[in-house]
């Protein structure tokens, strides 16, 4: 037996080992590839500023490529243009690994390296500000996002939703659960994968996000991990249910969601902070922190939801919801139904 045990414990070493030995190899490879594009995009930007070469050289720079290297990926006219986008995009790449250097430079913060080429010609193509793009690098980074993820988090403007909701953490939790609190809360939240009418309720909304939870949870964010709908709290002999439990692996500690289909009053963020109070008392284990909650309404007035957080001792933020997506009640009654649909195709 302790020869099995033996034989299992080096088994993990060694498959701890090879995997990390194989991202640090692909992370090189990555390194090495991007080094090489952005090498060729300078050269044939300092060639067209210096010659004021145009775009035809482009196509015959490609064409002699690859007589010379016949085997080799990606070096058609469309990626050397990229490429030369790469080079003037992030000038400071090569003085400075982004991958392994620090600096006190916000673009040598980046780990522009650690990102494959495929995304960076995504980002080069739909972001235009700097800075925005390189917000979405780190999280790209950070998160493991594929290509498809970072095209999705482009198109829903994350990077003016992320942090902005209306919230108490300051003053209600430590300075790096406070930090990281803001970071994970947005608004607007998007929910355009919702089918319903402009006047829908409360339990439609609910409803329809517990049906499309795959989609929710993409949208909260990473870190969520989905602990009951409509979740039952015995107090003091009375029955409550809060709408929508979570827990967040990163932060360590559970996360009320109430739904609003209508504008915020203050009086939700008092009825909050009484779910807050309970699950502290009954669910939070001895090294939970702090419950936060989350109140996501169909309308908000920013000022009304400051002043209804101010001195409440619970972190509680507030946040709006979109449903881009929905149909207009007076056309909703109207619109065929599938089995209509497919009645006419035959």
């Amino acid at each position: 037996m302790d020869n099995d045990q033996s034989y299992l414990s080096l088994l993990s070493k060694l498959k701890t080992d090879i995997a990390d030995a194989r991202l640090k190899v692909a992370f090189t490879v990555n390194e090495q590839l991007l080094e090489l594009y952005w090498k060729i995009g300078n050269n044939i930007q300092n060639q067209r500023n210096n010659e004021g070469w145009g775009t035809k050289i482009i196509d015959k720079l490609s064409n002699d490529l690859k007589q010379s290297f016949p085997d080799m990926k990606g070096i058609s006219p469309r990626n050397l243009k990229y490429m030369q986008s790469f080079a003037e995009a992030y000038p400071l790449f090569l003085q400075a690994p982004l991958a392994k250097l620090e600096s006190t430079s916000s673009i040598l913060q980046v780990p522009l390296a650690k990102l494959p080429w495929y995304h960076h010609i995504t980002l080069l193509d739909k972001v235009k500000d700097g800075n925005e793009r390189l917000f979405y690098i780190e999280q790209s980074v950070k998160n493991g996002w594929s290509r498809n993820m970072l095209v999705n988090q482009v198109e829903s403007n994350l990077y003016l939703r992320k942090g902005k909701a209306v919230t108490n953490f300051s003053t209600t939790l430590p300075p790096s659960q406070s930090d990281l609190a803001k970071e994970i809360f947005k608004d607007p939240y998007k929910f355009d994968f919702l089918n319903l009418a402009d006047n829908h309720f409360e339990k439609e909304l609910e409803d329809g996000l517990v049906g499309h939870m795959t989609k929710f949870l993409l949208e909260l964010g990473n870190g969520f991990s989905y602990v009951g709908r409509q979740y039952p709290l015995e107090i003091g002999g009375e029955d409550f249910y809060i709408d929508l439990l979570f827990y967040h692996l990163r932060l360590r500690c559970y996360i009320v969601i109430e739904l609003k289909a209508g504008k915020f009053i203050p009086e939700f963020a008092g009825k909050l902070n009484f779910y807050l109070n309970a699950v502290d008392g009954i669910l939070k284990h001895q090294h939970d922190q702090p419950t936060i909650g989350i109140l996501i309404c169909k309308e908000k007035n920013k000022i009304v939801a400051e002043y209804a957080l101010k001195g409440l001792e619970k972190p509680i933020g507030v946040s709006e919801y979109n449903l881009t997506k929905a149909i207009p009640s007076n056309l909703k009654g109207s619109l065929p139904s599938i089995a209509e649909i497919e009645k006419n195709l035959k």
